[in-house]
């Protein structure tokens, strides 16, 4: 159906399509009523479009002029981060996408030279050019063939990008030894490449991929932790890298230094999740002059308020007991009926935990249930940066 999407009948069943915002619970009632002006088929699958389409747009911002299949809209890389990476790969020549899927990094690498995007499934690779044909994207080159047949011929000597499928059956796997192809396998292609990148799962386990001498770089977007790269051959630049999108601010570094645990100042440092997983928390905070609240979690503290990409602030308004009775009078005296509660370094059920502390009426308290020098405590926070990457879960 696809080519039918692309026809003048199929691009105004899709506009129809789109003026409805379909939704999952809606899509028969929308299908059968757009099969009253066009075939019924091409109907379901403009509606099918459109909610993908509509799914897609925190994805990508010209979302309503591209094509989508289901399963690789779940894999297929968000627009920002994909031109992240793609500017590390500027002037190379010859870029080879291999297992290109619907295109999200191929499009993107095509800013940095011309992509031969090769894939073995046929509908994914006619959706990839049909989305270069959409974002008049001419530089990708698409070819259907296995990567292990190496279809490229002499662009040995260039670049080349990998983002194997990290689903086993039908689940998510954070390994890469399980995911299609293997890293293991898809290694002895990759490495015929002068550099290379390679998309993993962003909770890859980092001794699984060390053996392989290659830069590890954890990315976040809009501080959620979206991906984690692996970068070898010339396109290795370090050993540990965190980036912050879509500010595009890096921290780098190798062995961590040591950093002194120290009691709580006046401000708590939240690092961004990619500072993190990239174990740069130590780093980070050498270079803003604070220290450990506690030797196994990743939060920092200061005396004087700090500005940075690689964590959110909070000034320390209290620090409060951390078991339930306790706690809960310590917020009723101070006002407060509502609480944001979050978790770091701690093992109870925040939903549960909540429950417990059963408040009235009141104002609304954020409080972070942690430790400190392995002691559990509650801390009473404000927020001095404007969003936080503190979550009901540790990362």
């Amino acid at each position: 159906m696809l080519r039918q999407l692309q026809t003048a009948e199929g691009q105004s069943a899709l506009e129809t399509a789109l003026q409805a915002a379909p939704s999952e619970a809606s899509f028969l009632a929308e299908s059968q009523r757009l099969a009253r002006r066009v075939p019924e088929r091409l109907a379901r699958a403009a509606v099918e479009q459109a909610i993908l389409r509509r799914r897609a747009r925190g994805k990508f911002a010209q979302a309503d002029r591209m094509f989508f299949v289901r399963e690789a809209l779940e894999q297929v890389t968000a627009e920002a981060v994909a031109r992240h990476r793609a500017r590390r790969f500027a002037g190379a020549g010859w870029i080879a996408d291999l297992g290109c899927g619907i295109g999200g990094d191929a499009l993107a690498l095509a800013s940095a030279g011309p992509v031969l995007a090769v894939d073995r499934d046929p509908l994914r690779l006619a959706v990839l050019q049909a989305n270069a044909q959409a974002l008049k994207v001419s530089a990708v080159h698409a070819i259907l063939a296995d990567v292990f047949d190496r279809p490229w011929g002499r662009l040995r000597e260039s670049l080349a990008f990998a983002d194997p499928t990290r689903r086993s059956a039908g689940r998510r796997t954070r390994s890469g030894a399980r995911s299609d192809p293997p890293l293991p396998r898809l290694m002895t292609v990759l490495e015929e490449f002068e550099g290379w990148a390679v998309k993993l799962s962003p909770a890859v386990d980092r001794q699984e991929v060390s053996r392989l001498g290659a830069e590890l770089e954890f990315v976040s977007l809009d501080g959620d932790l979206k991906e984690a790269t692996l970068w070898g051959g010339r396109l290795r630049a370090s050993v540990r890298r965190a980036t912050i999108l879509p500010d595009g601010a890096e921290i780098t570094g190798g062995a961590e230094p040591e950093v002194e645990v120290g009691p709580l100042e006046t401000y708590l440092l939240v690092p961004d999740p990619a500072v993190l997983r990239a174990y740069l928390v130590r780093t980070l905070a050498v270079s803003l002059g604070a220290h450990q609240i506690d030797a196994d979690i990743g939060l920092l503290t200061s005396a004087a308020s700090v500005e940075t990409p690689f964590a959110r602030t909070f000034k320390i308004m209290e620090v409060l007991p951390a078991g339930p009775r306790a706690l809960r009078q310590g917020l009723k005296s101070r006002g407060f009926g509502q609480v944001t509660l979050m978790k770091r370094g701690s093992s109870v059920d925040t939903d549960e935990f909540g429950k417990r502390l059963r408040l009235g009426e009141g104002g609304e308290a954020i409080v972070l249930l942690t430790r400190t020098r392995g002691k559990h405590v509650a801390l009473l926070l404000k927020r001095v940066s404007q969003d936080s990457p503190l979550d009901r879960s540790d990362p």
